[in-house]
């Protein structure tokens, strides 16, 4: 069993900016453009790697005028991306360059961490991995391969507890406990590199979160294919007495949702079919796709949406 992260989704200002950031800063792909399939107003964007592999995956629900989120405890503190050894150097120089809000790095279990905030104040960080320079890495001539992102590392917590948590993590997602420091315990997915952390930062007495811009709204993690899901379902209602919502179609992925006990939105999302299932791999992103039920919508959402502020899609 490999059940890693799936992907982070985000609450994100103006459209644009989150768009400009993640593409033009972070050098990540738009792999999926599409709406918000239960506010249609909305963007729903997804940025990864070339092919949106699962594990690389940071989407977003933009909104041009949201108010700034808190956060709090029973919320997600931090998603945080791999880089290359060598490549902290050239990212600490970007930051800077670019005006972004960064962290002088530090160290966590034994990793050089830096963390840094995007325009909407999205808690983010980068770890350097040794030997991730052999790990493919995308690049559109923005930032070049070598110190590009080779997805996630992981998310961190923030709780009241970690036990009960903890205990989701392993029997239902194959996590294992695997150190202690200060008030964080990680769990780690052996044999997974890219969405394979957990850490649970355990912090009694916090202000409960004000979700707004910045906040993380839920975190997914991964099934190959419905019938795993279904175990895990299955495995959530019988060993821990939580019951998750129905299956919900989102084109790319099929979701069950559900409250951990610190409170925080998880998502089972199936590997498949993928983001090339409406559009071309080499085409990924690039246009508004819809669901089948919006498609009568088309032209008045399309009015309704915000410019990118992208380069025109290739013909």
């Amino acid at each position: 069993m490999s059940n890693g992260i799936h992907h982070v989704t985000a609450i994100g200002g103006p459209a644009a900016r989150n768009h400009d950031f993640y593409t033009r800063v972070l050098g990540m792909r738009l792999v999926k453009t599409t709406v918000n399939f239960d506010d249609p107003g909305t963007y729903h964007l997804y940025y990864g790697d070339e092919a949106g592999r699962p594990g690389t995956i940071l989407t977003f629900f933009p909104w041009e005028h949201v108010a700034a989120g808190r956060l709090g405890v029973g919320e997600t503190q931090e998603t945080v991306f791999r880089v290359p050894e060598a490549a902290m150097g050239f990212w600490a120089h970007r930051f800077i360059e670019k005006g972004v809000d960064h962290q002088a790095p530090e160290k966590r279990f034994g990793e050089t961490v830096c963390s840094f905030k995007d325009p909407d104040g999205t808690r983010l960080a980068l770890v350097a991995v040794p030997g991730a320079e052999a790990e493919p890495g995308w690049s559109d001539g923005t930032i070049p391969a070598e110190h590009a992102l080779r997805g996630m590392q992981g998310v961190s917590l923030l709780l009241e507890e970690a036990g009960a948590t903890g205990a989701i993590l392993t029997d239902i997602f194959g996590f294992r406990e695997s150190g202690k420091e200060d008030s964080t315990t990680r769990y780690v997915l052996p044999g997974t590199p890219v969405g394979g952390v957990v850490d649970i930062r355990a912090v009694g007495g916090f202000l409960k979160p004000r979700v707004g811009g910045g906040s993380v709204h839920h975190v997914a993690f991964r099934a190959r294919d419905d019938a795993e899901q279904a175990e895990m379902v299955k495995r959530l209602k019988e060993n821990h007495g939580i019951e998750t919502t129905e299956q919900k179609d989102r084109n790319y992925f099929r979701s069950v949702y559900f409250r951990e006990p610190g409170h925080i939105l998880f998502e089972i999302a199936t590997d498949a079919p993928g983001f090339s299932v409406d559009e071309p791999a080499d085409g990924l992103g690039t246009s508004l796709k819809l669901p089948a039920q919006f498609e009568p919508m088309r032209e008045r959402i399309e009015r309704a949406l915000p410019d990118l502020g992208r380069e025109p899609a290739p013909q």
